[in-house]
């Protein structure tokens, strides 16, 4: 897109346009009109071509525009948010809270260190914020990950999907390969796209299976970390410290993140973007009764 963006911006700005258009309006009541609009046309081209190309707005553009990306992201998130804690059980809601809560004592604590020290150090900065919120993300998405699963193993049984695969199997075999019959092609056809569609079937339950045991074991560990963390932000009163450990912790969910994208036929969730909803510093995550 280029200068073309940075045209439009300036084009589109108000007074800019309350400018041009009340000169065109101008010179096609003032009589010359041949004389006026295509002054009008140049001061407008000198306009775009001084502004659209000065560094300076080109920059404030692109802050625009990439504070526009954040909103959307933000939004992005605040709804997967509300559709994760709308499904989860009472259960994973409350197990999720009282890591919360660990992290927020602990920030207090920090807090309390901060105002008896005279050394004005700063523990559980904003940075470090955002970064247990980030964990604290992955770990809620964790949880609901598991969650699906479960569901999903509760409607799904690897049985009957093996049954149908070998019913239709042995359907095949009964119509010719080589069959000139057009009508016998389309029956072929039809189960071969059926029996593919059962063994994708069979091949997604499996790697279900698969992952559900890794999911429990990375919780656990997620668990064990964010605490670690947060008692660190407490005896090592040192953001930089901190923060490298927080982005350690976060690189190594990398794998975690991407097993989770790839059980999006059980979930429906989104990919995780950069933007992370505030988790540490909202009032709670509502827990249902029952």
């Amino acid at each position: 897109m280029g200068l073309t963006k940075y045209l439009k911006v300036a084009f589109a700005n108000r007074w800019n346009m309350l400018a041009f258009f009340g000169g065109l309006g101008l010179a096609v009541v003032s009589g010359v009109g041949d004389v006026v609009a295509p002054l009008v046309m140049a001061g407008e081209l000198l306009y775009l071509g001084l502004l659209g190309t000065h560094p300076k707005f080109q920059k404030y553009v692109d802050a625009q525009a990439a504070k526009d990306a954040r909103a959307q992201g933000s939004l992005a998130q605040e709804q997967m948010l509300r559709q994760i804690v709308h499904s989860l059980p009472k259960e994973s809601l409350q197990r999720f809270e009282s890591l919360r809560n660990r992290c927020l004592e602990l920030r207090q604590i920090a807090l309390e260190l901060k105002h008896s020290s005279s050394e004005g150090v700063r523990p559980l900065d904003d940075l470090q914020l955002a970064g247990l919120d980030r964990l604290l993300w992955i770990y809620l998405r964790l949880l609901f990950t598991q969650h699906s699963l479960e569901r999903f193993f509760e409607k799904t049984a690897p049985e009957p999907i093996s049954a149908d695969i070998q019913r239709l199997e042995k359907r095949l075999k009964a119509v010719p390969a080589a069959s000139d019959d057009s009508n016998a092609q389309k029956i072929r056809k039809a189960l071969e796209d059926n029996l593919q569609t059962c063994n994708d079937r069979l091949t997604n339950l499996q790697k279900a299976k698969q992952t559900y045991e890794i999911l429990q074991l990375e919780l656990e560990r997620l668990e064990n970390k964010i605490r670690s963390l947060s008692e660190l932000a407490v005896n090592r009163q040192e953001p930089d410290f901190i923060t490298g450990q927080v982005d350690q912790v976060a690189s190594s969910m990398v794998e975690t993140e991407r097993t989770m994208n790839e059980l999006q036929f059980a979930t429906g969730l989104q990919t995780l973007h950069e933007e992370t909803p505030q988790l540490l510093q909202r009032p709670t995550v509502q827990v249902r009764g029952g």
